[in-house]
């Protein structure tokens, strides 16, 4: 009788834990096994067009993700940016990290939004925040090079650039980086 009481009582939990609200998660957002996938065909391509194509896909599902409210508010934050007002897209992209704190596209977003404003410290702590999100993330790695370069620290730039290459052989902002010929970094 007690085991039947058990089992019962394992049950119910069960039941009321699928039936509670659940909070989206990172793997909530977007296709966790298509972006692993593309992620295998990045490391493993063999010229910058074939990467560009993958690289696209990737943001793509980055940038677009499966939550249609996170979704709609990841389009206003775009267009408030690319309308050059960055006051209201910091507000928007503030939200957004706070109702969806495990999302790493806004807080890369916000991250990329406060280096355009010049506040390298709030990018580098958001870039740190994208990174535990999601370590494959070669635009976090990439943009706190760009700090590093700009705050004269070029021995972790070129640390964070090489990190970026292991994931995105044919990123661009390796021409930054002149001691990082073409390819050093493709397995």
């Amino acid at each position: 009788m007690r085991s039947f009481v058990a089992a019962i009582r394992a049950l119910l939990v069960l039941l009321l834990l699928a039936a509670a609200p659940r909070p989206a998660f990172a793997a909530d957002y977007t296709d966790a096994a298509a972006l692993d996938e593309l992620f295998a065909q990045l490391k493993v391509v063999h010229s910058a067009g074939e990467a560009d194509d993958i690289v696209a896909q990737i943001w793509d599902l980055w940038s677009n993700p499966a939550v249609p409210d996170l979704a709609e508010r990841m389009q206003a934050a775009a267009a408030a940016t690319r309308d050059g007002d960055l006051p209201q897209a910091l507000s928007l992209l503030s939200a957004i990290v706070t109702d969806y704190p495990d999302y790493s596209e806004g807080w890369n977003q916000r991250a990329t939004l406060y280096y355009m404003l010049g506040d390298y410290d709030s990018s580098l702590a958001d870039i740190a925040r994208t990174l535990a999100l999601e370590p494959r993330h070669f635009g976090a790695l990439s943009g706190r090079a760009m700090i590093e370069l700009k705050q004269g620290n070029r021995a972790a730039a070129l640390k964070d650039m090489i990190a970026a290459l292991a994931i995105d052989p044919y990123l661009q902002s390796r021409s930054l980086f002149p001691e990082l010929a073409p390819n050093t970094t493709n397995v």
